[in-house]
């Protein structure tokens, strides 16, 4: 199947051929059709398979052949998204596949000024990705109205619709229209927010193109066990050991970030960081700086865990295993994208067990273990089974009783004898 076979029109086929787009991935192929004929749609599919050309294309048609031209301040098109850097990725997908049509798309999300954000969105966008916490603030400003809004995108929508977004987005559902075409996707599903998306859906298409939870089959995945105070010290030692090449690390904290950073930096091993407390600017800047290969290793919280699409990326390192287990597969499937293969290595220490035994019970495999010579830990990470449960080691017998119904009891000869 070709992507002229899929409908779409030949402005958007010339941009897929002068940016060797050859043959739509199996979201794209089932999606767009779906989309053009102004279905809503629920989709998942593993990251790295083309989801956002998946919604951007149709979306793109459908806005140069149906609806009035938008209105200032307007938007006929919402992509809501959990983070900053995913809006920018976004945003520059539209762009790109854009840039021979007469449309207008822009960003909305927090850490930046508000102001040039209001001035902008004066001309009215058909295209608008943001976050729901900035555009909440626009839309208290009357900077943004929804009166033209023909589609709204959740990408990543299992975490757009999770309890920490969600009364923002009760606050926006109530102010778009009723009536409009209604788009989720995501790599992964709870069953909760499954039910969830289908009350926002009207019949919906249920698109699944692989299988639910799970990491793409082009990424190695293992773990190495680790006492933590020894993480740092083994992941300077695997980069030098292992030869490897540009890295992308995961930490659970900014400042286990920061002090990683400033350990490689210190090392002179060229490393930036991407966490909530640096300055939109300055994460977009690290990012760039990775993208251009001017840095080696880039350390972040999983404000980066989605969305970041890094060409060829060969390794991704978990320095701390996600609180939440979805998170991991939105973690290693930076790496292994677009049938590129990659390598994801966890370092694990003992007090990481529940972790292990929740992400390995969500994409339904073991972990393959190495053992790293010289790192060998003293508290033992327990062995899981293939469910991701904990084997737990066989109880000690009890001690027999003595005659005075006391395990180990010491008879007492008085107070003329000491204990000895």
């Amino acid at each position: 199947m070709t992507f002229a076979q899929l409908g779409l029109f030949d402005p958007l086929l010339r941009t897929l051929d002068r940016l060797e787009y050859t043959f739509p991935t199996a979201v794209q192929a089932e999606a767009i059709p779906a989309i053009l004929k102004g279905r809503d749609l629920m989709a998942a599919a593993q990251t790295g398979t083309g989801k956002t050309a998946g919604f951007a294309l149709p979306l793109l048609h459908k806005l140069v052949h149906e609806g009035p031209r938008v209105a200032s301040n307007g938007t006929r098109s919402l992509i809501l998204v959990p983070t900053r850097e995913l809006a920018e990725q976004v945003l520059q997908s539209f762009i790109r596949y854009g840039e021979d049509l007469p449309l207008r798309s822009y960003a909305v999300y927090g850490g930046v000024s508000i102001n040039p954000q209001m001035m902008a969105l004066r001309k009215g966008m058909d295209v608008l990705v943001a976050t729901p916490g900035r555009l909440l603030d626009l839309y208290r400003h009357n900077a943004v109205t929804f009166g033209q809004l023909q589609v709204l995108v959740l990408d990543e929508a299992d975490r757009m619709l999770d309890l920490g977004f969600a009364d923002e987005l009760q606050q926006l559902f109530s102010a778009l229209p009723r009536k409009r075409q209604t788009l989720l996707f995501s790599a992964t599903f709870s069953d909760a927010i499954r039910n969830l998306g289908k009350d926002l859906l009207k019949d919906p298409v249920s698109i699944e193109v692989s299988p639910r939870n799970a990491a793409a089959n082009t990424v190695t995945q293992s773990l190495i066990a680790v006492d933590k105070k020894r993480k740092t010290e083994l992941f300077m030692h695997l980069l030098a050991e292992r030869k490897w090449g540009q890295v992308l690390v995961f930490a659970k904290t900014r400042n286990a970030v920061d002090l990683l950073v400033e350990t490689l930096q210190a090392n002179s091993i060229t490393a930036d960081a991407i966490h909530g407390d640096r300055p939109q600017p300055a994460r977009l800047r690290a990012l760039a700086r990775f993208k251009a290969a001017e840095v080696q290793v880039l350390v972040a919280t999983d404000v980066a865990a989605r969305g970041l699409d890094i060409d060829a990326l060969p390794h991704v390192v978990n320095f701390d295993l996600p609180i939440v287990a979805e998170d991991y597969v939105h973690r290693i499937g930076r790496t292994g994208r677009a049938g590129a293969t990659g390598e994801a290595v966890s370092l694990v220490s003992a007090d990481e067990i529940e972790q292990l035994a929740a992400i390995e019970t969500l994409i339904n495999q073991t972990l393959r273990r190495q053992d790293e010579p010289n790192f060998t830990p003293t508290h033992r990470v327990p062995v899981t089974t293939p469910g991701g449960h904990v084997v737990k080691k066989p109880k000690k017998p009890k001690k027999p009783k003595t005659a005075t119904g006391k395990r180990n009891a010491k008879i007492h000869l008085g107070n003329w004898f000491d204990e000895s």
